[in-house]
């Protein structure tokens, strides 16, 4: 197996979406890239530990590669906004891909140039690419947080379009065990 860090905004969103994903095996809600040991939610939520809200993905290579992964990145959040994804605004919602090794890094920046070379966004991309540091899991309640609290306001507002989209432009990667 192999691990791979993403924040993408709320990391509700980035769970809900990765979740969907064949080849996946895991998903860990956590904070990354800041300058406070084992961060709180309360901390992060304030914007000023340094840390983004991340997913750690554990999936398969032999289903599912880094740079998929990364497809899936660019189609389900907007990467062209400094430190915002929609309402959710800070430092911890930034656009962040925390790179493992150095061939992750390579593909990163790879897919980045590609991605804003493409007509998918009109803006520049403003994705920070980084070694993940300083990496803690978010607390339990923070957990599978869509399947748990689907009818939640935020998840019924947010997460779901979302998870809408995820599965209209990407069929082809939609596990069979989750909906």
């Amino acid at each position: 197996m192999e691990v791979a860090t993403l924040g993408a905004g709320c990391f509700w969103c980035v769970e809900a979406i990765y979740q969907r994903v064949e080849g996946v095996v895991d998903i860990e809600s956590g904070y990354a890239g800041g300058h406070v040991e084992d961060p709180t939610y309360d901390q992060v939520v304030r914007g000023n530990t340094g840390h983004a809200e991340v997913a750690r993905i554990t999936y398969d290579p032999e289903v599912i590669d880094f740079e998929t992964l990364l497809e899936v990145f660019w189609h389900t959040h907007n990467p062209t906004t400094l430190n915002r994804q929609g309402n959710d605004v800070g430092p911890q919602y930034r656009s962040a891909i925390f790179y493992h090794n150095d061939e992750q890094k390579r593909i990163a920046e790879k897919s980045l140039e590609k991605t804003d070379e493409s007509d998918l966004w009109e803006d520049p991309i403003v994705t920070e690419i980084t070694p993940l540091k300083n990496y803690s899991v978010a607390e339990n309640y923070h957990q599978n947080y869509y399947n748990n609290n689907p009818n939640a306001g935020y998840c019924s507002i947010v997460i779901a379009p979302k998870i809408a989209k995820f599965k209209k432009d990407f069929p082809n990667l939609l596990q069979d065990s989750i909906n």
